[in-house]
């Protein structure tokens, strides 16, 4: 049997109705019982108490006669809804409440003034004289310190059990609205609760069994909505990565498929006899060609991995940037001797140092100019200039090659990217260049920018801190 956290939330409300209707139903009529007993009990005492002390002594001392005794009673009757006794210390009746109705007894059977005891009240049907049980109280008559009477009150239990019955219609009344406001908070925990967090528990079930397509629909911007729109993006980041690493993968096949595959095949040519023994040497340079690009290959994977694991960590010092510049200008004499193409640089004495990695800056440089140079154009200039504004220095390096289309401008930082007009002149590339580039001015915390038009050159520029 499957169990989830709202059907256990069901059976705990279930229960939880249950015990209370139970333990209302069980225990409030007693309480409210007793406490009323106790209350009715008080104000009775107090009026009996009030009565036998304000106007019964005047009838022993013969200002008040019997008939106005009754009188008072009478009047009290209809006050307290109760019967009023007023016998003598004996027991004797000497008038009471209900002349008319003949419901009293001439004289109190064992009449016991101290049968009520500590309690100030005493319940039941008081020695036989009412049919029903009845809550009576007793207070003492007295003139000169002597008792003289005693003034008996007898109001009906029924009463209490009336107003017990009405106050315990309310009570359910009440626990029912509860019970309603309790599941108008159980319908709101399904739909603001429950639901997204079935939806969230079957998104990682589905990006468990690898289905990244998967997505949560967020109709609420709180804890919840942010937490689903959290795993949308996670999801498709993980997919994003997952198609990367396919990409990657594949590009890197390829990359190394190619060079392989001609190195094999020359080399079994060369062994089977295929290719004559006069021209080994220069199957041998193509074969060491293409040995140096999965040696360059290699390289730069590794590169790009120290970013990838963030294990890349910066050794910044101050250097000179124009000093970095002319050396790396320097060793591109023989490429550029081959193609005819020149270097100028614009540079000026009074540029401060740089703040950064000068070998990770220097592997920049060359990559920018490794790049300048192949695409150049045979008799062009590449042209590399040194500017500043504010506390930051610009590198600008420049060309006058094939240039960039502007649909592939956003492309070029892709690694394994390679432009379709670049693909007839960079035989030995790896497509990996760009993208050191921008790793590396990245973990600098600085920028690049690139300014391309097709067939009249590309200007690449980045951001160096002052030292």
């Amino acid at each position: 049997m499957k169990s989830t956290l709202y059907l256990k939330f069901i059976i705990i409300y279930i229960i939880f109705g249950f015990l209370s209707i139970f333990a209302t139903a069980t225990l409030s009529p007693q309480l409210i019982k007793d406490k009323l007993e106790e209350n009715t009990s008080q104000t009775l005492f107090k009026e009996a108490n009030l009565i036998a002390n304000e106007y019964l002594p005047s009838y022993f001392s013969g200002n008040m006669t019997s008939w106005s005794v009754h009188s008072q009673l009478k009047a009290m009757k209809l006050y307290l809804n109760a019967s009023l006794w007023f016998v003598d210390k004996d027991g004797v009746l000497i008038t009471s409440s209900n002349l008319e109705s003949n419901t009293y007894p001439e004289s109190i059977t064992d009449f016991d003034p101290a049968e009520i005891g500590n309690n100030q009240y005493i319940i039941g049907d008081y020695h036989g004289y009412f049919d029903e049980d009845v809550i009576t109280v007793m207070a003492p008559v007295t003139q000169g310190f002597t008792t003289k009477g005693y003034l008996l009150i007898h109001s009906p239990v029924a009463s209490i059990d009336t107003t017990c019955s009405s106050l315990m219609f309310t009570i359910y009344i009440t626990l029912l609205v509860i019970y309603i406001l309790s599941f108008i908070f159980l319908l709101g925990f399904h739909f603001f609760v429950f639901r997204p967090l079935a939806q969230i528990s079957e998104a990682a079930r589905q990006y468990a069994l690898g289905n990244l397509d998967y997505e949560i629909p967020v109709y609420t911007h709180d804890e919840m909505g942010y937490l689903s729109a959290s795993l949308n993006y996670m999801s498709s980041q993980l997919k994003d990565m997952e198609d990367y690493q396919k990409k990657f993968v594949a590009n890197v096949s390829h990359d190394f498929r190619s060079p392989l595959t001609s190195i094999k095949g020359y080399v079994e040519a060369m062994t089977d006899g295929t290719i004559p023994p006069r021209l080994h040497q220069k199957y041998l340079k193509i074969i060491l060609f293409e040995t140096e690009r999965l040696t360059d290959l290699t390289h730069d994977l590794l590169t790009l991995n120290e970013f990838d694991t963030k294990e890349l960590l910066l050794d910044k010092t101050s250097f000179d940037i124009q000093e970095v510049i002319k050396n790396t200008a320097a060793s591109f004499e023989g490429a550029c001797t081959a193609k005819h193409v020149s270097i100028q640089l614009l540079l000026f004495p009074d540029v401060p140092k740089v703040y950064a990695d000068k070998r990770k800056i220097q592997q920049v440089l060359y990559n920018l100019v490794d790049n300048a140079v192949k695409f150049s154009e045979n008799e062009s200039s590449v042209i590399i200039e040194v500017t500043q504004k504010n506390d930051k220095i610009f590198v600008s390096v420049k060309d006058s090659g094939i240039g960039i289309p502007r649909k592939e401008l956003n492309k070029i930082w892709e690694r394994f990217y390679k432009s379709d007009l670049s693909r007839g002149k960079d035989k030995k590339g790896t497509g990996l260049g760009l993208s050191i580039v921008k790793e590396i001015i990245s973990a600098h915390d600085e920028h690049i920018n690139v300014i391309s038009t097709e067939g009249v050159g590309t200007e690449f520029i980045f951001s160096l801190s002052k030292a």
